[in-house]
């Protein structure tokens, strides 16, 4: 079903429910909303219907890309509230730079030596 068809659904959804919010009996103010809510699950059933021959396809993506990228980042960064927004360099690299309140971290890092060298 395409977005053109979603967005008469949804109004005829809302159409049918406010009727029943003029009227001042209860069991026309719950009809009208268990018509919405009928016409809510409707329209996102349809919707998900139509994105899961996308998202079938973009899953490997996920799973073999995104998926250990982010948890080789979750690993890296230990609190997002230890950080600053990105920042993106000239040529293109992205930098988080660690706040300086933030506690000290307490993984082991590479000592760096006095050239500049560190050995991994």
């Amino acid at each position: 079903m395409t977005r053109s068809r979603l967005i008469p659904l949804a109004v005829a959804a809302l159409l049918a429910a406010a009727p029943a919010h003029a009227q001042d009996d209860d069991g026309d103010m719950s009809e009208g909303l268990g018509l919405l809510r009928e016409g809510s699950r409707m329209i996102l059933e349809n919707l998900l219907d139509e994105m899961r021959p996308m998202l079938e396809e973009a899953r490997p993506f996920f799973e073999d890309e995104m998926l250990p990228f982010l948890q080789e980042l979750g690993r890296q960064i230990d609190d997002l509230t230890a950080y600053e927004l990105p920042e993106r360099l000239p040529n293109g690299d992205i930098i988080i730079r660690r706040s300086p309140d933030a506690p000290p971290i307490e993984e082991d890092l590479p000592e760096v030596g006095e050239d500049g060298e560190v050995e991994l």
